[in-house]
């Protein structure tokens, strides 16, 4: 089928160009998807990418220990692929750009300039014929006015002719000027027969020629554009279809990421990162409390009697650890002493920071705070009637001993978190191993730049201009003691290591001692008022020498039984911070807004509330600082978490 604008729309010129404005629109419209498209793509790679790099994870920060498990270095690949994902979108938007909306927006222009040309051509040809029209009518009606003049001159003439009272001069005035005007007449004629003829063969030019030719380019611009359109759109499909191997690939490495995973080797990893090495503790001892009825009232008796009940009672608490308890005594003696500061008018946190507001506590000598712990009667409680013939002063004394016993002890948990042995021994190890593999890259690193350094210097040596070879000494100096220093501190946590999986392995082979004895596996409490200092502490190491247990238990002996041996209090209830309290003082307990806690010992009026978080950590907060939730069912027993 041919159909040709030329012959089959001689007459539509208006419509053909109004036709081909409209294709150009279409093209303008189907590049403005297409660039739409194109910024969806690079929008949606960008929040894919901000996704994939949100959940990555951090540098120094605990996330990087989780992905020891499967299921988390898994989610890791998933976002690895994601990120490829992305890169996919990024690389379809660019080729939109490239290969559609660039090309298509310099044919649209190339495309306007020649519609502009065919139709400027075409409105040329149009004015032409017009202007021929135009000077055919005007002959046409000269050549009519021209025959009527003639033809009125013509009835002049005819009229004096016949009318004998005019003179002879008159008839031949008229007669020349019927001749004059025939004359004109007849030049119009021919006038207008030239144009008439002209006009036909420019007409015949026009639309059999001229305008077809016109028309026919304007066919061809006008498939040549469909055309290109439909490149384009397979273009589209093509530029999608092309990224779809790679996006399947990316999904296949999801796919293999999450079949990676291995249950049993995440719960192992769980087993290595937790466990202690620690022995389950045994039974509990019975104390038989019916010995104190025997005893008598006098001194002798008292003090006779103390190393009677002294062992059972010593035994009995060095093996119940983990559960350490507390010397009630000392954290009563630490209270506050001030009132409790106000609560703040607003939750904020720079509202509740610890100003001027925070319970200030005064430095005071041990013996003023005993006279406050004995003078304070809603703490009496915590003492056993101090029996007839104690001094005083020896109570300062056992103070005194407490003061440096714990100075000591505090001096061995700061040595204890160089050599780890604040963690559990199961962790200790492992704590210990991975800085010994710390420390030898590092060895291995220093001896790597050594060796750089000495090639350096005997190519210095050998080529001299090539530089100074005494300029390496210093580094190389500096070097060798880098690696001395590792070396020593590699042996030294060598021989920690060494240390703990002896006594893992002497405890994996021999069964669990009996209670009561005392040996170096089992928690020896020493009593100095209530304050426990292990010969091993709570991961298996030790923590104090026989010298300085000796020395606190030949200065306490006496004065074991003058206090009360309590196990920890009991839970009364819990309580939900309002606000932030920052516990700077002693005797107090930080904690932060909306923390739960547990509540041991209620307000006696001076405005602060004893509180526990876990074992090993409880102190005073102010009450109006929480609120309180008291449980009536109670039983005294507490379960840490």
């Amino acid at each position: 089928m041919s159909c040709r604008w030329g012959t089959e729309l001689w007459d539509q010129f208006d419509n053909l160009e109004k036709h081909t404005h409209w294709g150009i629109e279409f093209v303008e419209k189907y590049t403005k998807f297409v660039k739409e498209r194109s910024e969806i793509e690079i929008s949606y790679a960008k929040q894919i990418r901000n996704l994939s790099k949100k959940y990555q994870p951090k540098k120094n920060s605990r996330e990087e220990d989780e992905y020891k498990y499967t299921s988390c270095r898994a989610f890791l690949m998933t976002l690895n692929e994601l990120n490829d994902y992305a890169g996919q979108h990024e690389v379809m938007a660019e080729d939109l750009t490239t290969h559609i909306i660039c090309e298509l927006t310099r044919y649209i222009q190339e495309l306007k300039a020649e519609r502009k040309s065919h139709f400027h051509d075409g409105r040329r040809a149009q004015q032409h014929i017009e202007n021929s029209w135009k000077q055919l009518e005007s002959s046409k009606r000269r050549f009519e006015r021209d025959c009527k003049e003639a033809d009125r001159a013509q009835q002049y003439f005819d009229k004096i002719d016949a009318d004998i009272n005019v003179t002879k001069a008159d008839v031949e005035k008229a007669r020349h000027q019927a001749q004059m005007k025939h004359q004109v007449a007849e030049d119009s004629k021919n006038e207008y027969l030239t144009f008439l003829q002209k006009f036909n063969k420019e007409q015949n030019a026009h639309y059999h020629t001229l305008i077809p030719h016109i028309f026919q380019k304007l066919q061809e611009m006008e498939e040549k554009r469909i055309e290109r359109v439909g490149e384009s759109m397979k273009t589209y499909a093509e530029v999608d279809r092309k990224v779809l191997p790679i996006v399947g690939k990316c999904l296949d490495g999801m796919t293999k990421a999450a079949e990676s995973i291995e249950p049993k080797m995440d719960t192992k990893h769980v087993v290595e990162s937790y466990k202690s090495g620690f022995e389950p503790p045994g039974d509990v001892e019975v104390e038989d409390y019916s010995l104190s009825m025997r005893r008598t009232v006098s001194e002798s008796s008292y003090l006779n009697s103390q190393g009677e009940s002294k062992p059972s009672r010593s035994n009995s608490r060095g093996k119940l650890w983990p559960f350490i308890k507390r010397n009630k005594l000392m954290s009563l003696l630490a209270s506050p002493r001030q009132p409790p500061p106000p609560p703040p008018t607003s939750p904020s946190p720079a509202a509740v920071h610890n100003g001027p507001q925070s319970p200030q506590q005064p430095s005071e000598p041990l013996s003023h705070r005993l006279n406050e712990f004995m003078t304070s009667k809603h703490k009496m409680q915590c003492l056993r009637s101090l029996k007839r013939g104690v001094k005083f002063s020896l109570c300062l004394h056992m103070l005194d001993t407490e003061c440096y016993q714990i100075f000591n002890q505090n001096l061995i948990i700061n040595k204890g978190h160089l050599n780890c042995s604040h963690l559990p021994p199961e962790q200790r190890r492992k704590k210990l191993q991975a800085k010994i593999n710390d420390i030898n890259k590092e060895i291995q690193k220093e001896m790597d730049q050594r060796d750089a350094l000495s090639k350096m210097k005997d190519v210095y040596v050998k080529n001299p201009h090539m530089g100074d070879a005494n300029s390496v000494d210093p580094r190389l100096e500096e070097i060798c003691q880098n690696t001395d220093k590792l070396q020593l501190d590699a042996r030294k946590y060598e021989a920690w290591l060494v240390e703990v999986e002896t006594r893992l392995a002497e405890k994996s082979d021999k069964h669990r001692p009996p209670s009561g004895l005392y040996n170096s596996q089992t928690t020896t409490t020493v009593n100095n008022n209530c304050v426990h200092v292990n010969r091993e502490s709570p991961d298996g190491s030790y923590t104090e020498d026989h010298s300085t247990e000796h020395h606190l238990k030949s200065r306490s002996t006496d004065f074991d039984d003058d206090f009360d041996y309590e196990d920890p209090l009991p839970t009364i209830g819990t309580c939900k911070s309002l606000y932030p309290f920052e516990g700077q003082n002693e005797g107090t307990i930080s904690m932060t807004e909306g923390e739960l806690l547990y509540v041991i010992e209620e307000d006696k009026g001076d405005g602060w509330t004893r509180v526990r978080r876990n074992e090993d950590e409880e102190g005073y907060v102010p009450t109006s600082y929480i609120k309180v939730f008291f449980d009536t069912n109670a039983k005294g027993a507490m379960t840490y978490i």
